[in-house]
């Protein structure tokens, strides 16, 4: 079984998108228009043109099944949507800080690591470092900034915190946010090279995230014996619950080359990755033009995915997403939307339209019935039956 998650995919507001700022967003339908349609035959082929209204994507029978699911839990975050999908539904958002930290909640923070913090409100992260950046060169103080997420993020130039210095910072907040009155659901660590007018950050992210607050597929699967190989971010989202075997990989080359690498010697479990430059790289960056380059590489190297997870002739690949990150919108943060769930494999019948499911956990259902897991404790209605399993 294959899980490829396209970050912040999205295919259509959800029906409270106006409660979080994101009525008429639309991640792919609006790239898609901005950039004149996309070209991705292949997840044509896998029946995206049945989700949503694509320009550029034909609406066919899939080759397997598919359909959209709804995000049932508060928020449009990474760790809601990631937790959601591996069948552990939120009863309460994980709160932001749109204005900024409070002071009684930084102050701990600089007292812990000696250093005052530069910034300290909502913003992109290429913009607030390159506004920053020569004060920060200047001071040594850390660049801190959040955004529409629950987020606590420090960032630094390598010259002047050393990465494992800042990591160090990281897990001081870590420690201090973890629980209310000051809950952060993830610490992000942004080292970043260059000088000013060309600050660069590198590959040395590192998220410092909330446990789950309960068990997940992930859980269920390795306490079943089962291996769960986390690529990419993955091992961070769950802070390791679950994962039996981690893949470091960075960027969407890279995310997707250990995937096939791992799906194509894996014959049991699950392979669980993220391709993070949609919506790091592009959604964020209201790119829609890179995001749909991105969007398009990524189908042409769809069929080697497909082969790697397909080629034993036993199993699944799943695509999907965790929130959307419309390119086109003025705001920079996630989008509140529906997300694709596309499937194909062993005992998928094809043409399977799945319609619109009423939660991302109704997927963790169903890979717990596809792998003969008896023990799922998670939330969601499987569609199994659906796609031509018991």
């Amino acid at each position: 079984m294959v899980i490829t998650v396209l970050d912040g995919v999205g295919v259509g507001a959800l029906p409270d998108a106006a409660r979080y700022g994101d009525e008429g967003s639309h991640t792919l339908g609006n790239m898609a228009r901005a950039v004149g349609g996309l070209r991705l035959p292949n997840l044509e082929a896998m029946g995206l043109g049945l989700v949503a209204d694509i320009l550029g994507v034909a609406r066919r029978p899939p080759a397997g099944a598919a359909g959209r699911m709804a995000e049932l839990s508060p928020g449009k975050d990474t760790l809601t949507g990631h937790w959601e999908l591996t069948g552990l539904v939120s009863r309460d958002p994980i709160p932001t800080y749109p204005g900024g930290f409070p002071e009684a909640m930084l102050a701990p923070f600089e007292r812990a690591i000696g250093r005052r913090a530069l910034g300290n409100r909502a913003a992109s992260g290429t913009e607030i470092i390159e506004e920053l950046g020569r004060e920060h060169l200047e001071t040594g103080r850390p660049i801190v900034y959040t955004s529409a997420d629950s987020v606590f993020q420090v960032a630094a130039h390598e010259e002047v915190v050393p990465p494992e210095e800042l990591y160090r910072m990281c897990e001081t907040a870590r420690e201090l946010y973890r629980s209310p009155p000051y809950l952060v659901g993830r610490v992000i660590a942004r080292p970043f090279t260059g000088r000013p007018g060309s600050f660069r950050r590198t590959a040395g992210r590192r998220d410092f995230s909330l446990p789950p607050p309960g068990p997940t597929l992930l859980d269920d699967l390795a306490a079943a014996g089962l291996p769960v190989v986390a690529v990419g971010k993955i091992k961070d989202i769950f802070t390791g619950r679950g994962v039996t075997a981690h893949v470091p990989a960075s960027g969407n080359e890279g995310i997707l080359e250990a995937v096939i690498k791992t799906a194509s010697a894996a014959d049991r479990g699950l392979v669980l990755g993220n391709l993070v430059d949609f919506d790091m790289l592009y959604g964020h960056r209201n790119d829609p033009s890179g995001f749909a380059r991105a969007l398009e590489a990524f189908d042409r190297e769809l069929p080697r995915l497909r082969q790697a997870a397909l080629g034993r002739g036993r199993g699944v690949l799943v695509l999907t997403a965790d929130h959307g990150c419309d390119p086109t919108t003025p705001s920079t943060d996630h989008s509140r939307e529906y997300v694709p769930v596309l499937l194909e494999g062993a005992g998928v019948s094809p043409g399977v339209d799945l319609g619109t499911r009423g939660s991302l956990a109704d997927l963790a259902a169903t890979i717990a019935d596809l792998l003969g897991l008896r023990a799922y404790r998670g939330a969601g209605l499987s569609f199994a039956a659906a796609l031509g399993r018991p």
